[in-house]
């Protein structure tokens, strides 16, 4: 059965969620951070609105890093 080589846009594996994160669980920059309570994937809008929601809440004083 004839099939390209390539195609466009490939299809990504994405792994598993087995066991818990080990790495990345610190808070390595300020003082406050804001940690997951379930395994799951997030996407870059999430990731961004949840971003608005803190900036919002501080008022811009604060800084924010994303790990």
């Amino acid at each position: 059965m004839l099939q390209p080589k390539r195609t466009k846009h490939r299809k990504e594996f994405r792994g598993n969620l087995r066991g818990l994160a080990l790495r990345g669980s610190e808070v390595s920059n300020g003082e406050i951070g804001l940690q997951a309570t379930q395994m799951g994937w997030l996407h870059q809008g999430q990731i961004e609105s949840a971003r608005k929601a803190i900036v919002r809440e501080t008022k811009r004083k604060g800084k924010l890093w994303l790990k």
